[in-house]
């Protein structure tokens, strides 16, 4: 959930802004941190693992151009992202809509551009917009790629995991190498801002309440399936985590059943769900009700995959309750 005006925008939309203001370097071998997929997650507020479909909706359309390039601090070249000559006409035009609108600020009518410091990102200023058009001093909402300010509640369970994994590293008073590396490896795919992950280090340092590694790679597994797949990359991730933390398979696909048994949802997800169990209430959805759920999905992006796992699984809860 992103709060703010920033939620009342869609994550295309937020995407379209965030490359207009961060353009891809033409003809260069190097582009920034802010063109990859953390990159473009940790600006518009959202998992990592929910930017593909975004960025795959605007490639269809012919807003998006795709490229490996080498980044910064990366060990291999990393694919990033810039918009085609549409995909910034559209983003342009949104952003002047956007910038032209009045807003309140110590309670009186501005218009929103004026209120923009020199060179300040779009997403920057609308965050400190309210949904009701009123400008604060400090950031409703903050991206985890900044050092402080708080994050969206999708950023704050990448936090959350984050922390839980100093705790287990600071258990023996200090973080080896090869824990160092891991989390590195972690905090670069949430896209999280260093300042922000010392912070999140010296608070797990100071409480000292270590996690089994148990519970830690479950909660990687948690992050993992919110929106009932495993990705590319996640499955290197939890990989390096399994070595790290002697997790062998089996191990791992029992945490796994107990991950799927306690997921985390995200709130179009959460929405999807409780309307599919209003829609099950008398055990079986009616034409009527398979038209409405179809017209919701497409509204909140849920893919027909993500349907039949949702619905898988309040199906067999159903049973098992009949069963006992």
């Amino acid at each position: 959930m992103v709060d703010g005006y920033l939620g009342t925008m869609t994550t295309e939309e937020r995407t379209l802004l965030h490359l207009f203001d961060n353009p891809l370097p033409e003809g260069q071998w190097e582009a920034p941190f802010a063109v990859t997929q953390a990159g473009i997650s940790a600006a518009v507020h959202v998992q990592r693992k929910h930017v593909p479909r975004t960025l795959k909706r605007l490639e269809k359309n012919d807003e998006l151009t795709t490229g490996q390039r080498h980044v910064p601090g990366a060990k291999q070249r990393r694919r990033v992202y810039g918009l085609t000559a549409n995909g910034k006409s559209r983003a342009g035009e949104l952003r002047d809509r956007i910038l032209s609108q009045l807003v309140f600020k110590n309670g009186e009518k501005v218009v929103l551009s004026s209120l923009r410091k020199g060179g300040q990102m779009t997403l920057d200023l609308l965050s400190y917009l309210d949904e009701g058009l009123v400008f604060h001093e400090n950031r409703v909402i903050s991206p985890v790629s900044n050092p402080e300010g708080t994050a969206s509640l999708d950023a704050q369970a990448g936090e959350n995991l984050v922390k839980r994994m100093f705790a287990r590293a600071w258990e023996d008073g200090k973080i080896t190498k090869d824990e160092q590396q891991l989390i590195t490896e972690v905090v670069t795919f949430l896209g999280m801002h260093p300042e922000r992950v010392g912070r999140l280090s010296d608070e797990a340092r100071r409480a000292q309440n270590a996690p089994p590694p148990e519970d830690v790679y479950r909660d990687m597994l948690r992050q993992a399936l919110i929106d009932g797949e495993i990705v590319e990359d996640e499955i290197a991730l939890l990989a390096t985590m399994r070595q790290a933390f002697g997790i062998d398979m089996e191990t791992h696909e029992r945490l796994l059943e107990e991950a799927k048994a306690d997921p985390i949802l995200d709130e179009a997800t959460t929405t999807y769900r409780e309307t599919l169990i209003t829609a099950l209430e008398d055990g079986m959805i009616t034409s009527d009700e398979a038209a409405m759920l179809n017209t919701l999905r497409k509204s909140l992006g849920i893919s027909d995959s993500r349907h039949a796992s949702l619905l898988a699984e309040l199906l067999d809860r159903d049973e098992r309750s009949e069963e006992a």
